[in-house]
């Protein structure tokens, strides 16, 4: 890997955090540490999700731009006789990208290395084979003998269980590998918002936000949002690529490196059409690539953020990325760079006029 530079190496760190839906403390310190230079003030909801507010005129509108802080894992529930750790899921998981991979748990006494294990093939029938293991039968194994030695080295059932895995430029220095993409590259994308409006006039206040528990019900967007009261909101997340083998365009059509997604359409929101338009002019009058894409299951933090107050026109723009909900998903620079550079020209056109005007298209 080439010697990382400043955006990769806040990408590094954003992505290294352990934070779970519930337990975001880590990626909230990280994502602080690098929004405060750009923010007049940062500051916190009561659920705990960070909030940098930069303000250009002072009675301008507000925008929000949130990505989440929280990234897919596992509690602790049960500690069994011979030390087996057992789990409920935080957020979506597909049984099949779990077994055999390395967890931390992150007790009181500091963190432990896991990794998740169920009955060996050897021992099961062959129509047991076939079928993929059942959540339920997995257990994580910390190498400990007993209960009694599970719980001397800190474990206790609440305890968060994070995936392991460490951030990685690929032979093709845009191609990044990393866990939590889903969503550290949308809180990357709040940071560099307010960075690259450091030396731009722009007519409205920006608030790059880091909410928590959006993988387990959009919460900490609902409580960012109302404490807030965004005019104009973006979330940026990460959506589906469809550029791995055996994936059709009527499955999914986006590609890595072609451009930020633009979201019509997902199970938690129909994209604000004046804010989408918007968002499309500008891109095209500047040159700036995107992507179409919708998603007939799942959501983005918009979905909560829309339905703030008495409304809020929002639209979700996404970054293509491969394999998220596991120990490892992988999404390109130029994408990431794109949102950045698409968000920050679209707000520096939000005037009161212009979001008055989005309001009713």
């Amino acid at each position: 890997m080439s010697k990382l530079d400043e955006t990769l190496t806040m990408l590094k760190d954003l992505t290294d955090a352990n934070a779970i839906s519930g337990h975001e403390k880590e990626a909230r310190e990280v994502m602080e540490k690098y929004i405060t230079p750009y923010a007049d003030e940062v500051y916190t909801d009561h659920l705990g999700s960070l909030i940098g507010k930069k303000t250009g005129t002072e009675d301008g509108p507000k925008i929000m731009v949130a990505g989440h802080l929280d990234e897919v894992g596992f509690m602790v529930t049960r500690i069994d006789k011979d030390g087996f750790l057992f789990f409920q899921t935080i957020g979506g998981w597909w049984n099949q990208v779990m077994l055999a991979q390395r967890v931390t748990i992150m007790t009181a006494s500091g963190n432990l290395t896991g990794v998740i294990g169920s009955k060996p093939p050897h021992i099961l029938s062959p129509e047991a084979r076939k079928k993929p293991v059942d959540i339920k039968e997995m257990f994580i194994d910390i190498g400990a003998s007993s209960k009694e030695e599970a719980e001397e080295f800190g474990v206790r059932p609440g305890d968060s269980v994070v995936p392991y895995f460490e951030f990685t430029q690929m032979k093709n220095e845009k191609m990044l590998l990393a866990k939590a993409w889903d969503n550290r590259i949308g809180c990357a994308i709040a940071i560099d918002v307010l960075k690259n409006l450091q030396e731009q006039a722009h007519p409205n206040t920006v608030y790059g936000v880091g909410t928590i528990q959006e993988e387990v019900g959009l919460r900490g967007a609902k409580t960012s949002a109302h404490l807030i009261e965004p005019d104009i909101a973006f979330g940026v997340d990460v959506g589906i690529a469809g550029d791995t083998p055996g994936i059709s365009a009527k499955d999914a059509d986006s590609k890595l490196g072609e451009g930020p997604q633009i979201v019509l359409y997902d199970a938690s929101m129909i994209s604000h059409k004046g804010v989408r338009d918007l968002v499309i002019e500008t891109a095209e009058e500047k040159n700036i690539p995107y992507q179409y894409t919708s998603m007939a299951g799942g959501g983005t933090d918009s979905g909560a953020i829309h339905l703030t107050a008495n409304g809020v026109p929002a639209l979700s723009i996404t970054i293509a990325t491969r394999y998220i909900h596991s120990h490892a998903a992988m999404l390109h620079r130029d994408d990431f760079e794109h949102a950045v550079e698409l968000i920050v020209e679209v707000i520096k056109k939000l005037d009161k006029d212009t979001v008055a005007s989005i309001r009713l298209a």
